[in-house]
């Protein structure tokens, strides 16, 4: 069925004038959608509605003028047998002629509700039903006929009574009783099988106004959505004399092939011998009935929809029969997946019975959750899983294409499944072998230049990996068993392509397949990241990953170089102190400054991305990043001034020295603050770290930790300046945030405006200097190139020298 049309926008009325002259409000505001050819709504225009009776029409008449300009959108007689229907409390819907449907979406309740009463008033109808034309539809007199008549009289079934025979399928259509009583006159009479031996007899003569006049009455039967009457057409004696009438439509010139089709084009192959004969025949009806649904019937009206509900479900039934018949043949299943296993069959075979397997599992997702739970478990009994590890091993690609197609419907159905399998075999095979790493190569062997199959299998893998749907028991963790067997038996091959890639400074291969490829990894690797804490972070630090990825920034592919940084980004989101003493150790934002210097002047998606990752690890504090980025490379950012980042990290810097140098200080804070923060219990390697473990979460059994210099004090001594602390705490905080906003105000700090530090600090942040270098438009990027843009930064600053390694 087409989709139901969306409601008109909120907004004000413009007071179009209804019926009576009163001012129409927003109850009546409308938009009118009608139905086109591919079954889609087509807005008509906005407006407001209104009844009242048309001269022209000789009726009472549904009127949308358009809110704009006040001209009609719609005028449409409200047609006493006309099939109104009210959907979902704002939407009115009606067929106007045979292929010519309307809607009138209402912007409220109220408003819809008030022209259903009315069209109710002129059919005479309760406005409690939510279609005009139900049972409730006879007229007395009809219900009186029907009463005295307890059945409907057909006329003799002969060639010159055809036209009289279509006008009366035709005419009992619209009403519910008289459709009953057709299909009871069609059923006790054998009526269509007489139907179809004229159908001959025109054909044989060629009469195409009667082949036209059978077309219509084969329709009709169709739209009557009696099962008896479908058992009847679609038996093997009728269901291509059938399908032969519907080849004559008479709004067509030329008659359609359907038969011919279907005898000749459409081949039914029996990859493994059925000897049922029944399931043979559902097996041939059920393609028949469907091409029938998909290819002959013309696209059914808004209300023919749900006349045709019996031949869906029809076809339903017949599949959830044709499985449930499959799966109680042993022997079948036996025989199909032995036959898939064996090396002596020979390739086509093989491939027709890989097809038939994926068709059997396409068959199952129209299953009820029971039976379709029954289905995979026997399908699982059977072996499929050591199936399609050995159809993965073979060398036909095509094979392997619908052997992942199976994999990711046991994967979408029951990963869990899938999981324990591949635990279990890893005891008795080789890594090179397993099913999942099968998986990852043919991931990673993709010929599709699109790489459409990875990006599947990409997919299924992300499912596996993904804790959100592994069970927990009283016994076992699902997730520490699984994880645990993946990264120890299928990462290394999953990273294989990246390590093999980022040997030396820049990527060894840059090819777009290749970048693809690599950015498919990284995607997955960035999600182990965010869900898989220990697990991938031991393989990051262990494997040295991280500066694998970040030769990726070098790369010619933008799309690739920013996966690395957004991988790199979602570990320092983390906020993990062991993450950070790895980056620093490894000097690992190298990579993203040069990648930061090498953009230039452009203002683009890099350079946002950057200076993103900068500014999380100012606004979040994160001391010891902070600390390493300005120590490091603070003399190749010091000159970019269009944005405030570099120099807001700075002055956190210098705070954070300032601290350090006052011990006393320090160690009071790490006491007021001892009941609030949680430390990592790890030991401390060197002096130079020593301040880093101060920091509020990295305290140890609530104590405060005392830089050796300084011998412990009494609490007298420690407690004394509080007060003159928390003043110049607060003094502090008042002075950062009026540098910045004086920054941010004027583009330059304040002449007068001095900021220094202790005399352990190794710079002072002055403005006499500064300053002048800081024009442009106050906190913007700027364009490229101009003044206050990312090309604003000094040309002498030589890129390599101005970052320090060591």
């Amino acid at each position: 069925a087409p989709e139901r049309p969306p409601a008109p926008p909120a907004g004000p009325s413009r007071g179009c004038r209804a019926a009576g002259g009163r001012m129409t409000d927003t109850r009546r505001r409308v938009k009118v959608y009608t139905l086109n050819e591919d079954r889609q709504w087509d807005d008509r225009g906005t407006g407001h509605v209104s009844s009242c009776y048309v001269e022209r029409l000789k009726g009472m008449s549904l009127l949308v003028r358009a809110e704009s300009d006040g001209s009609l959108l719609l005028e449409s007689k409200i047609n006493p047998n006309t099939a109104y229907q009210k959907q979902q409390d704002t939407l009115i819907v009606w067929s106007e002629a045979e292929n010519y449907d309307l809607a009138l979406s209402f912007q409220e309740k109220a408003g819809c509700d008030e022209i259903w009463e009315k069209i109710c008033q002129v059919q005479g109808k309760d406005p409690s039903v939510d279609i005009t034309q139900d049972l409730v539809d006879e007229s007395e007199e009809e219900r009186f006929d029907d009463m005295s008549s307890p059945g409907l009289e057909l006329p003799s079934c002969e060639l010159s009574r055809l036209e009289e025979i279509a006008e009366l399928v035709a005419s009992s259509l619209p009403s519910p009783l008289r459709r009953e009583k057709l299909a009871l006159a069609l059923e006790n009479e054998g009526y269509i099988k007489k139907l179809l031996e004229i159908f001959h007899v025109c054909e044989d003569l060629e009469n195409i106004e009667g082949l036209h006049h059978l077309y219509e009455i084969i329709k009709g039967i169709f739209l009557l959505n009696r099962t008896a009457l479908f058992e009847v057409m679609f038996s093997e004696e009728c269901i291509m004399d059938v399908i032969g009438c519907l080849e004559y439509d008479p709004s067509l010139s030329q008659s359609r092939k359907h038969r011919e089709f279907l005898t000749k084009t459409a081949k039914f192959k029996e990859v493994i011998p059925i000897s049922d004969p029944e399931l043979k025949q559902k097996i041939h009806q059920t393609y028949r009935v469907q091409y029938i649904q998909d290819m002959v019937l013309p696209t059914p009206s808004v209300f023919e929809e749900n006349m045709l509900s019996t031949l869906h479900s029809f076809i339903f039934f017949n599949k959830v029969e044709i499985v449930g018949m499959l799966q109680e043949d042993e022997k079948f299943l036996t025989d199909l997946f032995a036959q898939l296993t064996d090396e002596a069959t020979d390739e086509e075979k093989r491939q027709e019975l890989v097809n038939f397997l994926k068709e059997f599992c396409a068959f199952s997702q129209t299953l009820q959750p029971q039976n379709r739970d029954a289905f995979f478990k026997t399908l699982s009994n059977m072996g499929i899983l050591p199936a399609l590890e050995v159809i993965l091993g073979m060398d036909d690609a095509q094979v392997r294409s619908a052997a992942t197609d199976i994999f990711s419907y046991l994967v979408e159905y029951n990963p869990s499944m899938v999981r324990e399998f591949v635990m279990q075999e890893a005891q008795q095979n080789d890594d090179d072998i397993l099913l999942i790493n099968l998986i990852i190569e043919h991931m990673i062997c993709d010929t599709d230049p699109e790489l459409g199959g990875a990006v599947l299998l990409m997919g299924l893998l992300r499912t596996l990996v993904d804790p959100e749907n592994m069970l927990a028991t009283a016994n076992k963790t699902e997730k520490t068993e699984f994880l645990g067997f993946f990264y120890k038996h299928c990462m290394h091959v999953l990273t294989a392509p990246l390590l093999a890639n980022t040997t030396e400074d820049k990527p060894s291969k840059d090819d777009f397949q290749t970048a693809q490829l690599l950015a498919l990894i990284l995607e997955l690797l960035t999600f182990c990241v965010e869900h898989h804490t220990y697990h991938i972070k031991n393989y990051i630090i262990n494997k040295d990953i991280l500066r694998r990825v970040l030769v990726l920034m070098a790369s010619k592919h933008a799309f690739l170089a920013l996966c690395a940084l957004r991988f790199k980004r979602k570990i320092i989101g983390l906020k993990d102190e062991f993450y950070n003493r790895y980056i620093m150790k490894s000097f690992l934002f190298e990579p993203v400054v040069k990648a930061f210097l090498n953009n230039g002047s452009r203002y683009n998606l890099m350079n946002s991305a950057i200076i993103e990752m900068f500014e999380f690890i100012r606004v979040e504090d994160i001391k010891s990043l902070t600390a390493h980025v300005i120590e490091n490379y603070w003399k190749a950012l010091e000159d970019v001034d269009y944005v405030q980042t570099f120099k807001g990290l700075k002055l956190r810097f210098e705070q954070q020295r300032e601290r350090q140098d006052n011990p006393k200080l320090d160690s009071m804070r790490s006491i007021l603050r001892n009941h609030r923060y949680r430390r990592d219990a790890r030991t401390l390697e060197d002096e130079e770290e020593m301040w880093f473990n101060t920091d509020e979460d990295d305290m140890e059994d609530g104590e405060a930790v005392v830089p050796p210099s300084d011998k412990p004090k009494n609490d007298e001594d420690i407690m004394d300046p509080i007060s003159k602390f928390m003043e110049r705490k607060k003094l502090k905080e008042s002075e950062e945030k009026e540098v910045l906003l004086k920054t941010n105000l004027s583009g330059r700090q304040s002449p007068s405006f001095k900021l220094s530090f202790s005399s352990g600090t190794k710079s002072n942040l002055t403005s006499q200097s500064s300053a002048s270098n800081l024009p442009g438009s106050p906190g913007s990027p700027g364009s490229p190139g101009s003044p206050g843009s990312p090309g604003s930064v000094s040309k002498s600053t030589s890129q390599m020298a101005a970052i320090t390694t060591k």
